[in-house]
């Protein structure tokens, strides 16, 4: 059942903050979703936030503040102590903990590990971070189900519903041999159904997809979205299964990573929202906006230097504007395009055949608007045929160069290792501006000459 969290809601938790009046507080906070507390709080200020994470039991804690905002989360944990934060990161699975761990600085991570009751679980947190966080490595958790080959089916059944207590959800059951090597799955219904005597190593299935520690984090999404899997295992160099990556875990990496796609895109550097402070959304935009300025300045330069042109033809002037828009809006469309089939491994052939399509089609889309433009110089401008025909040929020069640059550049950037996201936006936009403006003014200088 959703909870609408009103204004009012938030003012009456606030007075009971205010008032100590605990009992109260938790039992208006008692049935709520942990999204929802995790929401109230973002509104309350510091200190009557932190109040409240630390009145609510453990179990209720760790899983508000996963759902927080990652400043808010960072805020509140400086409140607490490190043997605080440590109860709330022994409630939580593996990889969520090694999230908030990675998050700490390294004397308050150190002081947190070390109050951690639970050893074992300290000790999968600390071998879960020293993994790239977007590699299989950095996502997974060490909660899992596995069963050994060489044990019967009456025995398997035992083992599991123990192993299982530690496991908020069983996905599947992996099978490994004496040395912990990834054998196979096994299949509930296998399990349920075989004669109490036989061996898993008679019931199992063989195939199973799985992924190494290192495998990067678009692989992992790609390989289980491909498959449809709701979780998927992960093997170290040996193959020894080390851990599992489920399909909530990989929907936050990819909604993570859409997300800094869209804002390199758009121009911004560094991870930040609409409520970061003016110094770090500065920094995250001006990069970029520095780079668009130094563009703008080539683009006037390569202007000042057909000034003859504009003064013997000054309609030329006013299609600078239609070139360039045309150019940046072209090349952004190019790059979207391969960008999405780099995403989801869907780009496959040469680059040269690549290339020679998008040749063709923009070649087609030139050919269509560039017909449009004399029709509409010629009969609602009254433009002569030689200055429409120049604006013309330069259109469909300018959309064949921008697309090609937009599809060639992300595919270069994506074969050297570089994040294809930076290709578009301001990149792509400005390059595409100063391209398209001196292939105007130079088809314009051969047609009508000056």
């Amino acid at each position: 059942m959703q909870f609408q969290i009103s204004r009012e809601f938030i003012e009456k938790i606030e007075a009971l903050v205010e008032s100590k009046n605990n009992k109260e507080l938790l039992v208006q906070l008692e049935d709520m979703h942990h999204a929802d507390i995790a929401e109230i709080l973002e509104e309350l200020d510091l200190n009557d936030a932190t109040y409240v994470i630390k009145l609510l039991e453990s179990d209720k804690t760790a899983e508000v503040l996963l759902e927080l905002d990652d400043e808010d989360r960072e805020k509140i944990l400086d409140n607490l102590s490190a043997k605080e934060i440590a109860g709330e990161i022994e409630e939580m699975d593996t990889d969520d903990a090694a999230d908030i761990v990675g998050e700490l600085s390294p004397e308050i991570k150190e002081l947190v590990i070390a109050n951690i009751e639970d050893e074992q679980h300290a000790d999968d947190i600390v071998d879960l971070l020293r993994y790239d966080e977007n590699s299989a490595g950095g996502l997974m958790a060490k909660e899992l189900v596995k069963v050994n080959e060489n044990w019967s089916v009456t025995g398997c059944m035992s083992e599991m519903r123990d192993q299982a207590e530690n496991v908020t959800r069983v996905h599947s059951i992996y099978v490994v041999d004496n040395r912990n090597k990834l054998k196979g799955r096994l299949s509930l219904k296998d399990l349920i159904t075989a004669p109490s005597t036989s061996q898993i190593s008679d019931v199992y299935i063989d195939k199973v997809d799985y992924v190494t520690v290192d495998t990067k984090g678009e692989e992992v999404a790609r390989i289980m979205q491909k498959y449809d899997l709701e979780a998927i295992p992960v093997v170290n160099e040996m193959g020894k299964l080390v851990g599992r990556i489920t399909v909530d875990d990989i929907l936050d990496f990819i909604k993570d990573e859409a997300e800094k796609d869209y804002q390199m895109a758009a121009g911004i550097s560094e991870d930040v929202e609409a409520d970061s402070s003016i110094w770090q959304l500065t920094r995250a935009r001006l990069p970029w906006l520095v780079l668009a300025l130094l563009g703008g300045f080539i683009s006037v330069n390569v202007l000042e230097t057909f000034d003859g042109a504009m003064e013997k033809h000054g309609a030329l002037f006013f299609f600078v504007p239609l070139i360039a828009a045309m150019a940046g809006n072209v090349g952004v469309q190019s790059s979207a395009i391969v960008l999405q089939g780099l995403a989801n491994g869907s780009l496959r052939g040469s680059l040269i055949n690549r290339l020679f399509k998008e040749v063709l089609l923009s070649l087609f889309n030139g050919f269509v608007l560039a017909v449009l433009l004399v029709l509409g110089g010629v009969f609602l401008l009254n433009l002569d045929f030689d200055f429409g025909l120049t604006v013309a040929i330069s259109l469909i020069s300018v959309i064949v160069t921008a697309s090609l640059i937009g599809t060639f550049v992300p595919i270069i950037l994506d074969r050297q290792g570089i994040d294809p996201a930076m290709a578009t936006g301001p990149f792509i936009t400005t390059s595409n501006d100063i391209c398209g403006i001196l292939i105007y003014f130079s088809i314009a200088k051969i047609i009508l000459g000056f």
